[in-house]
């Protein structure tokens, strides 16, 4: 059976499961559950001088049948006090000794950060987070993404907190910046001990056609949110390559954030390099309950492929990871359309010719709806399959023979990539494209010049 227990930067954990700092680690009542349910640490809503929040709080985009493809919220860090929290965190460490409780934190000033990490100390937190990606409310204080923006900023906090803390300190940071490793790098710097990443991103996910105001209206108005859920996935995996393949961040540890719903995301930030991931949004759309999942899957996944621990294939995928001009050109796929499951819906059809490379023909005898490949136009593009609804209906056909290999970056050492406007050395010379006057349709609905 794998081993499924962490040490993350020395906070020890019993797993790799834990919940995000946000609404669902808002009281002790609520950790408590979630630790009894199966998660293995969490991370305590951020704690800091309390503030008052809005009502309403949270906006979502829902996509066909999907709720909550997205998630927005604009509520803040916590609106009680810190002695209630302190108290609770005391608590919840008495109950679950060997789970992982960290104390977000979110304050002004040195002196500031200095009383508020022995506080959180002596109440028995294992590690702290340093909020500095919030992008709403806090950030104009002073607070929040505002530090997280700026990396000489965000170097001096860490420096202040490291001089302060006895626990592992974990820097939270903000996806709201073009380079994310300038603040990773400002935090190795200023010494964490390890990174956690993303935090929400700056957004608005809708406007009410009648009041004209963005979700979720607060009395008629509106105001940017911390945007989530499974839709930033890509771009959390996306940032978390980048400090983890980074020479100087990528020797801390990573805690990985955004949209992870399933033990699949979860087993995909580990490869990516996590070694604990962070939830909230599908803990606020499902309940506790789905960390049950999250676990046998992992655990099926690590017996499966012959690992002990996570450690064991954590980063594993990062070689894989390149630029776009290592990649090889000689690489050939095709794609196949199964005759069998096809049901002749001819949404391949409509994708290829208005959206691809024209690439499916439609049967013309019409003694069956299942369109074809016109093999010589196919540019393996994977459109096809990824707009097919029947699983493993189209599936993309490797071509090449894997002897030859061509990069953009070696033809350009090689002095053979297209230098002028219409350079022969070109990919798309040659290309077949459709007469122009062939896309317009005479009166009768046929095709001009069929």
């Amino acid at each position: 059976m794998a081993d499924l227990s962490i040490d993350f930067a020395g906070i020890k954990a019993p797993n790799p499961f834990w919940l995000a700092s946000a609404p669902p680690t808002n009281s002790g009542y609520q950790v408590m559950k979630a630790f009894d349910a199966g998660w293995g640490g969490a991370v305590w809503k951020t704690l800091g001088v309390p503030v008052v929040n809005v009502s309403s709080r949270y906006g979502a985009i829902n996509y066909r049948d999907t709720r909550m493809a997205g998630f927005n919220n604009i509520e803040l860090i916590t609106d009680r006090p810190l002695a209630d929290n302190l108290k609770e965190i005391e608590e919840v460490k008495k109950y679950f000794p060997d789970h992982a409780v960290i104390a977000s934190l979110m304050v002004e000033s040195k002196a500031e950060w200095e009383q508020i990490i022995k506080d959180v100390e002596n109440a028995g937190a294992d590690g702290i987070e340093l909020n500095f990606g919030c992008p709403h409310g806090m950030c104009e204080r002073g607070m929040g993404s505002a530090v997280g923006q700026e990396p000489e900023v965000l170097k001096t906090i860490v420096g202040w907190v490291m001089e302060a803390a006895n626990i592992p300190v974990i820097t939270k940071l903000s996806p709201n910046i073009s380079h994310i490793t300038d603040p990773g790098l400002a935090a190795v710097q200023g010494g964490t001990d390890a990174i956690s990443l993303i935090n929400t991103i700056k957004s608005i996910v809708g406007i009410d056609l009648d009041s004209y105001a963005p979700y979720p209206i607060v009395d008629g108005k509106g105001t940017n949110g911390g945007y989530c859920g499974p839709a930033v996935k890509p771009i959390a995996m996306h940032m978390l390559k980048d400090l983890a393949k980074h020479p100087e961040i990528g020797k801390v540890p990573i805690s990985g954030i955004g949209g992870i719903e399933t033990w699949r995301d979860v087993v995909e930030f580990i490869l990516l390099g996590a070694t604990s991931v962070q939830v909230c949004t599908a803990v606020m759309h499902y309940g506790f309950g789905i960390v049950r999942e999250m676990e046998a899957g992992l655990q099926k996944f690590m017996n499966d492929k012959g690992y002990n621990t996570i450690y064991d294939f954590a980063g594993k995928a990062l070689p894989n990871v390149t630029e776009w001009k290592h990649l090889n050109l000689k690489h050939k796929v095709v794609a196949d359309i199964n005759e069998e499951k096809c049901i002749g819906c001819e949404l391949c059809y409509i994708a290829c010719d208005d959206g691809a490379h024209q690439a499916i023909a439609l049967p013309e005898n019409g003694e069956n709806r299942v369109p074809s490949i016109i093999e010589k136009n196919c540019v393996g593009c994977n459109l096809c399959s990824l707009v097919c609804p029947v699983e493993g209906c189209i599936t993309m056909v490797k071509k090449d023979d894997g002897t030859e290999h061509m990069t953009w970056h070696e033809r350009t050492e090689a002095g053979t990539i297209p230098t002028t406007f219409n350079d022969k050395l070109a990919g798309g010379l040659g290309h077949y494209v459709p007469e122009p006057k062939l896309a317009l349709k005479n009166k009768n609905g046929h095709k001009n010049g069929s």
